[in-house]
């Protein structure tokens, strides 16, 4: 009887390993080392090889302030696809970025037909509820106007090449509820966010612009940027117009799994009265600072790895103090690590060792996807 119940539990067993077997996706050895060291976003949509089918998955894998992005998704998504470069900012057609970024109003997820370079006539001003998703293909935005979310809530940007941006006059564009607008200057950013807000940056490339990579302005909050590669940049990333712009003082920043460098002198990030979360970014140097701030904002750096420059400031932080505000702002460090004497002074908190950044960050920026299965 007890040799029965033996082999009973051993055939169980050998049916679940069969039924396993079956049932798991063929990733050969070789993809399997690829994938190793994935950080959280990735893992959520990386691993499944039927990604291209499931693209929407996506919105389920943000972290941060920016929440989950499920309200991009659902039975009334748009699917839009990109077949057309050329760009027209009065008159959209029916085929291209801006018309699908635009003109077309509720939940829209659009990709791209093929590789493309895309030069913007003037700025993309991107409508509430869409995903612009590069996944798989090879998309620049470059040379010119570049992409600005102007009174827009749940955005995602994902899989771009942004880059050469330059500033433009003011004129006329179709704005993002589909009306023609007037715009003022624009500056020359790569994106630029006005009062927006429930915005994810991911898995960009960012770089060699006028003026900046990334502004979060004008009462803009609830933002996750993460996965990005911000590199060849003076001023990397703007969080706050101004000293005197006091709504800001509501603005809520993840900053996560990105890479930044080589070449970047300053600004990742600057911060103007909210607050940022900055988490598990590696940073290849600076010039002038890594991370700066003014008007009594609140920093919570956790678990980055700064390696300081070899000739240069060593120091991480960068403080613009006022009569005003003086030292009331928090600047803590948590689990950072310092490589080549770098150094960062802390307002309030504690210094600790930090692991795995380079493998959380190893594939940050627009991603190589194979036309097969994993990205």
């Amino acid at each position: 009887m007890a040799a029965h119940s033996t082999n009973h539990i051993l055939w169980c067993f050998v049916l679940v390993i069969i039924v396993v077997a079956l049932y798991t996706p063929n990733i050969s050895a070789a993809k399997q080392s690829k994938i190793n060291g994935l950080n959280v976003i990735d893992q959520c949509w990386r691993l499944n090889p039927k990604w291209r089918r499931h693209r929407p998955q996506l919105a389920t894998c943000s972290v941060g302030y920016t929440g989950k992005m499920t309200n991009n998704i659902g039975k009334d998504l748009i699917h839009y696809k990109v077949i057309d470069p050329n760009d027209d900012p009065i008159n959209p057609k029916p085929g291209t970025l801006r018309y699908g970024a635009s003109v077309i109003q509720g939940k829209v997820w659009i990709t791209f037909q093929r590789d493309m370079h895309i030069k913007l006539e003037r700025p993309l001003l991107i409508s509430s509820f869409t995903t612009i998703d590069g996944r798989g293909v090879n998309v620049n935005i470059a040379d010119n106007a570049c992409l600005m979310i102007f009174k827009a809530t749940n955005v995602i940007i994902h899989g771009i090449r942004v880059h050469h941006c330059k500033p433009q006059a003011p004129g006329i564009v179709m704005g993002p509820e589909g009306k023609v607008i007037p715009l003022g200057h624009v500056d020359g950013d790569a994106i630029r966010l006005v009062t927006a807000s429930k915005i994810w940056i991911d898995h960009n490339t960012l770089y060699n612009c006028q003026d900046g990579l990334l502004d979060v302005t004008r009462g803009s909050t609830d933002v996750t940027v993460s996965n990005n590669w911000f590199r060849n940049q003076d001023k990397v990333m703007l969080l706050g117009h101004d000293d005197g712009y006091v709504r800001d003082q509501n603005m809520k920043v993840t900053i996560v799994y990105n890479h930044f460098g080589p070449n970047c002198n300053q600004r990742m990030p600057r911060i103007r009265h909210g607050y940022a979360h900055v988490a598990n970014n590696l940073y290849l140097g600076w010039v002038q600072y890594a991370i700066g701030g003014s008007m009594g904002p609140s920093l919570k750096s956790e678990a980055n790895l700064f390696i300081a420059p070899t000739i240069g400031s060593k120091e991480v932080t960068w403080r613009k103090s006022t009569q005003k505000n003086g030292n009331t702002w928090e600047f803590h460090s948590v689990k950072d690590a310092f490589e080549n004497g770098a150094s960062f002074t802390i307002t309030k908190g504690g210094l600790v060792d930090v692991k795995f950044v380079r493998s959380l960050t190893h594939s940050s920026g627009v991603l190589r996807c194979s036309k097969t299965s994993i990205c």
